[in-house]
Order: C-alpha cells, then sequence, then structure tokens
C-alpha cells in the first residue's frame, strides 16, 4: 500500500460563513475575515484542496493524492458559502465540497424550514461551475438513523433526485445531517447511489474508516488560528475536541434509549 494511501487527511467541515449569523447557526459558522485567514493559512503551508470524489476515488485505486491533501466541505448550504467562500476559494484555485439539504435551498422545494439565509439554485449552479462538488445532505435534514426503512430512502433518492435536475448531473457524495448514521442508513446511502459519505467524528480521515464513514473536523466561530493550523496539522486534535467527544457519547447513550423505546412501541 502506498503512503499516500496510508496517510491521514483533514477533512474541514464548515457551515455558515456570516458577518451575522443568528442564534441557530451562529456556533458552527465563521467570519468571511476568519474563512480567508485559514484558507491563506492552507495556501501558505503547502496544501492542496481536493474535493471528496476526488479523495475517495484515490483511496479507491490507489491513485496518489496531491501532496498535503485536505477537504474544505459545507453542510446544509447557507447563502454566504456563496457571497463570501467562493472568491476566496476560486483566489487561491481551491477545491471543495459543498453538501446541500434540498428542501432547504431557495426555490419550488423549499419547505421553509432552513435555520438561516440560505443559497438559491442558481447560486448553487454558480458555485459547481467554479468546480464546486455539490454532495447530498438529504432532503429535510432529520436524524437519519432515527427514520424507518420508507422515510430513509425518501430523504436519500429525493435529495439526489432534485440535485440531479437542477445541476443536469447526479451527486455522487453525501454527508449525514448532525453527523449521525449506522450500518442500516450507510447501506441506504449507498443503495441510493452515492459512492461515499462523510461523518463528523472530529477525527482525521483515513483509508481504512471505509468511503462512507470519512471522519470530519468542526471548523467554528471560536476556531482560532492557533487551533486551526493545528487541525489542518493533525496536531492535539483529541485534546481540543476532547469535551465535544464526552457529549457525543453521552448523547449516543440518549439516542439509543429513544430507538429502543420506539422499537417497544412499535411493537405493542
Amino acid at each position: 500500500m502506498t503512503e499516500a494511501m496510508e496517510s491521514a487527511v483533514p477533512i474541514l467541515m464548515y457551515h455558515a460563513v456570516s458577518t451575522s449569523p443568528n442564534d441557530a447557526t451562529r456556533d458552527l459558522s465563521v467570519t468571511p475575515e476568519a474563512f480567508a485567514e485559514q484558507m491563506a493559512l492552507i495556501d501558505d503551508l503547502g496544501f492542496t484542496p481536493v474535493d471528496t470524489a476526488d479523495l475517495a476515488a484515490s483511496w479507491r485505486s490507489g491513485r496518489p493524492l496531491p501532496a498535503r491533501p485536505v477537504l474544505v466541505t459545507f453542510d446544509d448550504g447557507y447563502e454566504g458559502v456563496h457571497r463570501h467562500a467562493l472568491p476566496v476559494l476560486v483566489k487561491h484555485g481551491f477545491a471543495a465540497s459543498l453538501f446541500v439539504s434540498t428542501a432547504w435551498i431557495k426555490g419550488p422545494y423549499d419547505n421553509g424550514g432552513a435555520l438561516d439565509t440560505m443559497l438559491d439554485w442558481a447560486q448553487v449552479r454558480e458555485l459547481a461551475e467554479h468546480g464546486v462538488e455539490i454532495g447530498g445532505h438529504s432532503h429535510t435534514h432529520p436524524q437519519l438513523d432515527m427514520l424507518d426503512d420508507d422515510r430513509l430512502r425518501f430523504e436519500l433518492r429525493r435529495c439526489r433526485r432534485i440535485v440531479a435536475d437542477e445541476l443536469g448531473t447526479r451527486p455522487v457524495s453525501f454527508a449525514y445531517p448532525y453527523g449521525y448514521s449506522s450500518r442500516r442508513v450507510r447501506v441506504a446511502v449507498r443503495e441510493a447511489g452515492f459512492a461515499q459519505s462523510l461523518a463528523v467524528g472530529n477525527a482525521l480521515a483515513r483509508r481504512r474508516q471505509g468511503p462512507y464513514a470519512l471522519r470530519r473536523v468542526t471548523v467554528r466561530r471560536s476556531t482560532g488560528a492557533v487551533e486551526f493550523e493545528r487541525l489542518i496539522e493533525g496536531r492535539a486534535i483529541a485534546r481540543d475536541f476532547a469535551r465535544d467527544r464526552a457529549l457525543t457519547k453521552g448523547y449516543a447513550m440518549v439516542r439509543r434509549a429513544r430507538q429502543v423505546r420506539k422499537a417497544i412501541r412499535s411493537r405493542v
């Protein structure tokens, strides 16, 4: 196995890029100035951004990755990705991946459930035209592992069909809303036609995680320049995200208990 196939890759998870996010998106947003500084640092340190499809294809085939690969990803589809992030990505010639929840994008499928100001489909198409990979993030952004099989299939296939209709090409990458998945969800994602999918995990991505459970690290409003450099260099990630992991573990126990109660009620 080549060194590139064994190496760990930082996959950065962004959400909103905004000067004035609302309360729902504030913690997981970054300012335009911070985003520009972070992309400049990636450039200065000699990292090469690739998109999700390219990373997964390289790991499947053994084709070498570029020097110091990194992924820049955005979830949900907030308007600031077009307004603030796109000019910076174009300036540096960076690849990126955007994962859209199709019922949140402004237009004919909008259900009014979005958390903040969202992209419209013309903006999504412009992002794609500038080389941003457009992937799926479900239709209505539910916790997929809490859905029954029919609703799960609907969320995945509806999302993929809308993106294909709007862009003229089928999306091949997916990101789990909230990072939640299970073996059943991962199988459904594959059967819906997606070739790879991203979780969260706040750890570096490695080939052995498999194409449907690649981990990402969260970039938030509180991520300073020193911490950001540690993230992309893969240093002290376990320490920086220790509190997140403890909270995630506790909430996972709560969610499993809810699933058990739901299963019991369904049999009564």
